[in-house]
């Protein structure tokens, strides 16, 4: 199911939000100082690609850097991209079909918004991680 899922999500919405990332990710690397961000973006942005059996989890050792990195992220680069899920959740949810991939791409604005000190795990994982 979740390869149908991933296929689905692949052809309606995960292509386009992953050239999004992309072009982010680019400019935030020809900037430099924001590479750490171009790095970040190019790293949401394959899971937005395929998203399906994987999920986020909180890094233990984020810290006050990882929140000073997300101002400057929402400023740059977070909320542009925020935009563009809900966007895509908004037409995924038009029809019956795209329900379930609207829902999951509205879960995927707090990530759009917040990407450091963030993990993505296999969802078999998820529990294994954070009990580290």
């Amino acid at each position: 199911m979740r390869t149908l899922l991933n296929l689905i999500w692949l052809i309606l919405a995960g292509f386009w939000l992953f050239l999004g990332y992309l072009g982010a990710g680019i400019v935030l690397c020809i900037l430099i100082i924001t590479i750490p961000w171009g790095i970040a973006s190019f790293r949401i942005g394959v899971y937005a690609l395929w998203p399906f059996g994987r999920t986020i989890v909180d890094k233990p050792t984020a810290g006050t850097m990882s929140f000073l990195g997300n101002v400057i992220w929402v400023i740059l680069a977070g909320w542009w991209l925020a935009l563009g899920h809900i966007a895509s959740g908004i037409a995924l949810c038009v029809t019956i079909i795209g329900i379930p991939l609207g829902i999951a791409d509205f879960k995927m604005v707090p990530i759009s918004l917040m990407p450091l000190g963030k993990d993505i795990v296999p969802t078999g994982g998820a529990f294994d991680a954070a009990r580290r």
